[in-house]
């Protein structure tokens, strides 16, 4: 708990004007659809607008949620891990993006940044950020992940050198597929329960991470949109979402918290593919491009 006041005002500006730009920017690289915008209320409190834009030249499904919900208690999710703040009233504010693109060389990308307040009578109000973002290709490409992990050390630069270790691995032990005993992909950013340095510090730390997604997806997408592919690509595409669509519904605490607090399933379940598939007990072939992104990409490793 950090005795600077937080200032809930300020971050729900930035949160809307972050959602904002990275619509503008999805749409002009698309080059045709638009996003719908679907706004919408919560009967416990607060609400939010989701921007869906689906059936894109370059994005099958792009979603860019803007969310601000309230209740009396905090759901399970969160005050198991924090018990200290059972039965508080909560506000929690975010921006989640989840793009799903069409050519399967441009890889899937995903983008959270989210302020938390507990609050009680008498007593200080406790707060916290969190978010990251991380990248889940179906091809692998050194250049791509390392231009991605560059991003993600230059968003941290400037709030300690000792920063981006700590936050990629913390990226890649959460989003980690446990019961396939792989990543979702090849990680980014991932931080939580984040209030260190005070309001100021941790709310410029959380802009920085917004700030730097555009920079370090839309160079990647640029690559790779144009590059051909057939009916072999787009299969092994729709089998590596499955994947992404089991670490969402199984582990994900923000799909937990979300579905747990009363959010609205439409704008949680965004997240997911427009169409995924399922193999049992499938392997690529030895030797081919898809078997190099499980013996090459997914594993852990220094992108430096």
């Amino acid at each position: 708990m950090n005795p600077e006041p937080p200032e809930p005002a300020r971050v729900e500006r930035y949160l809307r004007d972050l959602q904002a730009r990275l619509g503008v920017a999805l749409e002009t690289l698309d080059g045709g659809r638009r996003f719908r915008a679907d706004p919408w209320t919560r009967a416990e409190g607060g609400g939010g607008e989701t921007r869906v834009l689906e059936g894109g030249a370059v994005f099958e499904r792009a979603g860019v949620a803007y969310s601000d919900v309230c209740g009396a208690r905090l759901p399970p999710t969160a005050s198991a891990r924090r018990p200290e703040l059972a039965g508080r009233g909560f506000r929690a504010l975010g921006v989640s993006l989840v793009i799903h693109p069409r050519n399967p060389y441009v890889p899937t990308a995903h983008l959270n940044v989210r302020f938390f307040i507990a609050e009680k009578a008498g007593e200080p109000a406790v707060w916290w950020f969190g978010g990251g973002f991380d990248l889940t290709p179906y091809y692998g490409f050194e250049e791509d992940a390392r231009h991605w992990h560059a991003q993600a050390r230059a968003a941290c630069a400037p709030f300690g050198a000792d920063l981006y270790p700590r936050l990629k691995k913390w990226c890649d032990e959460y989003f980690f597929l446990k019961h396939r005993g792989e990543p979702r992909g090849i990680g980014g950013l991932f931080f939580d329960d984040w209030d260190e340095g005070g309001f100021e510090r941790a709310f410029a730390f959380t802009r920085s991470v917004g700030d730097h997604f555009l920079p370090a997806y839309l160079p990647i997408v640029e690559r790779r949109k144009d590059l051909p592919y057939g009916a072999r690509e787009r299969d092994w595409q729709a089998y590596r979402r499955g994947r992404y669509v089991e670490f969402n519904l199984v582990w994900d605490r923000g799909t937990l918290f979300g579905l747990q607090s009363g959010g609205r399933t439409e704008s949680i379940l965004m997240s997911l593919p427009p169409c995924a598939v399922w193999r049992y007990d499938w392997r690529p072939e030895a030797g081919s491009p898809e078997a190099e992104l499980h013996e090459k990409f997914l594993v852990p490793r220094d992108w430096s």
